[in-house]
């Protein structure tokens, strides 16, 4: 296997394009943080003490610059506003709420300004009851002119739109919500209808099984086009991190691949993205060139095997994250 050791950490997209142009969306792999408002240290902008789980040591710009391109943002109505949150019994509290959506929102504005040939996709897990709440706070943040509209969707599980036709008419945002009246009442696309995603938290780190989660299709579904691997812990641990996101995970994409019926994961969501372990158990480091090296791995091997018709199990022996 060819090692990519001379990729940048550069933008994902921008390498992937240098090289492949033209593939459809469904044909990449993309790098996703779970939580990725939820960083490690931060009060809440209630000002109040946060007691709920971090998964990030980054801002959401800085996720961005570093090539993240699949965030995963929990919404809720609080405060009179679209806040990002944890919550007890479905509510947000001061003590487990972050910030205002609208402040994550408009630095996903500013970067795709910033970068036009770039395309970020939201996953929502929303809990949003107010009228409209969610295209409201779209709107406010100057995101509607980047939105990928519902109606270009393959629905039976077809290819989509290449990227560079998605990055020509300036469709860069790809948006899911969880809850499905909002395709038909907001135009925002219900993520199970086109997503096929593994168990979330310790039942999805199960050497040797992926199985899917409660709302999604089996992940052998084809009428679903994208496939969302997740592999993180129930509880969050950065002192974990490096063990989870290196060797287990590469062996959870091959399964994951297995059990979606020889697909490659289209998303791969991970906490505390970027640890590497140092000598000592309890430190760790920031590794600046892995994030670029995983994607362009995942994407070199996986898109090598589409162009040649022989899909290939991807190696950890050569790549460390």
């Amino acid at each position: 296997m060819e090692m990519l050791d001379h990729v940048a950490p550069e933008s994902s997209l921008q390498f992937l394009l240098s090289k492949e142009k033209g593939l459809p969306f469904n044909q990449y792999t993309w790098l996703t943080t779970h939580n990725s408002f939820a960083k490690l240290g931060d009060r809440s902008a209630t000002g109040s003490i946060i007691l709920a789980p971090t998964n990030q040591q980054d801002t959401v710009t800085s996720q961005l610059n570093d090539g993240i391109r699949g965030l995963m943002l929990d919404m809720y109505d609080f405060q009179n506003d679209i806040w990002l949150c944890h919550s007890y019994g479905g509510n947000c509290y001061n003590f487990t709420s972050f910030q205002p959506a609208i402040k994550v929102l408009r630095e996903i504005q500013a970067f795709l300004e910033a970068n036009p040939s770039e395309i970020i996709t939201i996953f929502i897990e929303d809990y949003v009851t107010s009228p409209r709440g969610l295209t409201k706070v779209f709107d406010a943040a100057g995101l509607r002119k980047y939105w990928f509209p519902v109606s270009r969707m393959p629905k039976n599980g077809g290819k989509w739109p290449r990227v560079d036709d998605m990055v020509q008419k300036n469709q860069r945002l790809v948006v899911f919500t969880s809850k499905s009246a909002k395709e038909a009442s907001e135009g925002i696309a219900f993520e199970w209808r086109y997503v096929v995603e593994n168990q979330y938290g310790d039942g999805g780190m199960i050497a040797g099984s992926c199985p899917s989660r409660a709302e999604s299709a089996a992940l052998n579904t084809t009428s679903r086009s994208l496939v969302l691997v997740n592999h993180f812990p129930d509880r969050p641990d950065i002192t974990q991190a490096c063990k989870h996101n290196s060797a287990p995970l590469m062996d959870m994409v091959n399964t994951c691949y297995q059990a979606a019926g020889n697909r490659w994961p289209n998303f791969i969501a991970v906490d505390f993205y970027k640890v590497r372990a140092l000598h000592h158990p309890e430190s760790v480091r920031i590794h600046d060139d892995s994030k670029a090296q995983f994607l362009a791995m995942i994407n070199f091997r996986t898109r090598r095997g589409v162009m040649a018709g022989e899909p290939q199990l991807l190696q950890m022996s050569q790549m460390v994250i």
